[in-house]
């Protein structure tokens, strides 16, 4: 598990080697681990997803984020931006395909069959397990509990 302290120094150290116009800060994202604004030139991490992360995880993001100011908005996941990457030392993997913080999640939702979803807004419509079903079934509508 990453602390949030090293985390920070890690970025600092980050930024001011390669982008020293921009900034860091944690944000309260759930499902994403980090982003890149270009408009207010700063790197955000999720502070939730970095403590449940290892330190070569959260370094990864970190590069990851890094590349994607150093590349332009324009780049994408582009040549431009994996040349970057691969130079900053960034593997190349996703960044973040494991949990999420769930216990976050204000919604909590159950099908019949007893499968388990979370959302952090309220949904807004009907929704059926994707696990019990590909396409939308009313016989598999998810029930919404609040937490």
């Amino acid at each position: 598990m990453a602390e949030l302290r090293r985390v920070q120094v890690w970025a600092d150290a980050l930024i001011k080697l390669y982008i020293p116009d921009w900034t860091f800060r944690f944000d309260n994202a759930k499902t994403r681990a980090g982003a890149c604004h270009y408009q207010s030139k700063e790197i955000t991490v999720s502070k939730y997803l970095a403590e449940k992360f290892d330190d070569d995880k959260i370094h990864q993001v970190l590069l990851h984020e890094v590349a994607h100011a150093m590349a332009g908005s324009d780049a994408a996941h582009g040549t431009k931006w994996k040349k970057i990457a691969r130079e900053l030392g960034y593997d190349g993997k996703r960044t973040h395909d494991g949990p999420t913080a769930t216990e976050k999640a204000k919604w909590l939702g159950t099908c019949p069959a007893g499968h388990t979803h979370h959302r952090y807004r309220k949904p807004q419509r009907p929704l059926s397990c994707k696990l019990c079903a590909n396409k939308f079934d009313s016989r598999n509508l998810i029930i919404w509990r609040s937490r």
